[in-house]
């Protein structure tokens, strides 16, 4: 099992937009593919900028290039993204997942 790290940075003012946006896009996007196994989303405020975390979990390579497509190790964003994001960050981090939860 893969796990497929991202981060953002909004403005806190608009973090809870924020949630309600990745809600529609990114997740349900995550959800839709044969391969993904579920996502955690994490927030943590400071100084005035809500910073989002999402973990995917994949079951392959291939599974996640549904997702990202064969450059899988950029970040993939959306077109409103512009309308929240501070920054936009090149690349993601994947990492083997050696031990989880039974309940995942």
């Amino acid at each position: 099992m893969i796990a497929r790290m991202w981060h953002g940075k909004v403005p806190a003012e608009k973090a809870e937009a924020y949630h309600q946006y990745l809600l529609k896009t990114g997740l349900k996007d995550f959800a839709a593919i044969d391969g993904n196994t579920g996502v955690f989303l994490f927030k943590k405020e400071e100084n005035g900028i809500a910073h989002f975390y999402t973990m995917a979990l994949w079951k392959s390579w291939e599974a996640i290039k549904k997702f990202a497509g064969e450059d899988y190790e950029k970040a993939r964003y959306y077109p409103e993204d512009k309308d929240f994001l501070l920054e936009f960050e090149i690349f993601v981090t994947h990492m083997d997942i050696l031990e989880k939860p039974d309940c995942i």
